[in-house]
């Protein structure tokens, strides 16, 4: 599974209904798990985020699909990361010449 970090800040759209902001989040899980995306953590921020997303994908395409999704609602925009974990650099460090 790859592991992803999805960056958000809200939209004049999303802060406008900012009161719905948790029950958008649990519904973005629920979309997310059935486009094979298992959100992780989700975490509202202070500083140049709103919203901190962590998770896995099946791949880069399942999470990205998420992503555009999510942009498509109109409330965030969103900038993702894929990230590694200690097993996976060690792999690519491996590949290293």
């Amino acid at each position: 599974m790859a592991t992803f970090v999805m960056l958000a800040n809200f939209t004049d759209k999303g802060i406008h209904s900012v009161k719905d902001t948790v029950k958008r989040a649990e519904s973005f899980k629920e979309i997310a798990k059935a486009d094979g995306v298992t959100v992780k953590e989700v975490y509202w921020t202070l500083g140049h985020y709103d919203v901190v997303i962590t998770g896995e994908a099946k791949d880069d395409m399942a999470v990205t699909a998420l992503g555009l999704s999510l942009a498509k609602a109109g409330n965030v925009r969103t900038q993702t990361l894929r990230a590694f974990g200690p097993k996976e650099m060690t792999e690519i460090l491996g590949k290293l010449k």
